[in-house]
C-alpha cells in the first residue's frame, strides 16, 4: 500500500518543481557563472516505466521569440520589467509535450542552449513554466547579457532557432 502512496507523491513533487516559476524578483551578481556539463544534466530519455520520451517537437515555420519591451544596448534601472513575446508558436504551461508549444526561460550571462538540452534551474536559468509572458529582473549595475530561450513542456531547449539575446545596461 505504501508503494502506491509514494508514486503519486513523487509525481506531485515533480510537477510542483517544474511549475515553480513565478514573477518573483530574481537577483544575480555580475560574477555569477553557471556551468552545465554532461555529468550534471539528466540525459535519460525514458520514463520511470521504461517508455521512450518523444523527441523535441519540430519548430513551426516562422516561429520566433523576442523581447517585446527591451532593445539591445538599452539602459534600464533595476528592477526592470521584461516582456517576452513568441510568434507562430504557442506559449503553454510546462508538463506535457505538445507540438507547436512551449514556455519561456531567461538566461542571464549565457547564450542559447543546444536543442534537446534540459534547461537547468538556478539563479541564471529562470523558468516560466506557468506560461508567463512577463517578469521583473533585479540585476546589479553594469552590462548584462540576457537571453530568451524557448523550451518544450519538459524544459528541453528548442536551441538557437527559438532564442534571442540582448545586452542591457543597468544603471544605479
Amino acid at each position: 500500500m505504501r508503494k502506491f502512496q509514494f508514486v503519486p507523491a513523487l509525481m506531485i513533487m515533480g510537477i510542483v518543481a517544474c511549475n515553480n516559476a513565478s514573477s518573483e524578483k530574481k537577483e544575480t551578481s555580475a560574477d555569477t557563472t553557471a556551468t552545465a556539463n554532461h555529468d550534471s544534466m539528466h540525459h535519460d530519455h525514458t520514463t520511470a516505466a521504461g517508455t521512450e520520451i518523444a523527441p523535441v517537437p519540430e519548430i513551426p515555420a516562422g516561429a520566433k521569440v523576442y523581447f517585446k519591451n527591451l532593445k539591445d544596448g538599452q539602459t534600464v534601472t533595476s528592477p526592470f520589467k521584461v516582456e517576452m513575446g513568441a510568434d507562430n508558436i504557442s506559449v503553454d504551461t510546462a508538463r506535457d509535450i505538445k507540438a507547436g508549444s512551449g514556455h519561456h526561460h531567461i538566461l542571464i550571462g549565457i547564450d542559447s542552449l543546444p536543442s534537446g538540452m534540459i534547461v537547468p534551474k538556478d539563479s541564471v536559468h529562470l523558468h516560466f513554466g506557468n506560461a508567463q509572458k512577463e517578469a521583473e529582473l533585479t540585476l546589479p549595475p553594469g552590462k548584462h547579457k540576457i537571453a530568451l530561450q524557448f523550451a518544450d513542456g519538459i524544459h528541453r531547449s528548442y536551441g538557437s532557432k527559438l532564442s534571442t539575446s540582448i545586452t542591457v545596461n543597468v544603471k544605479k
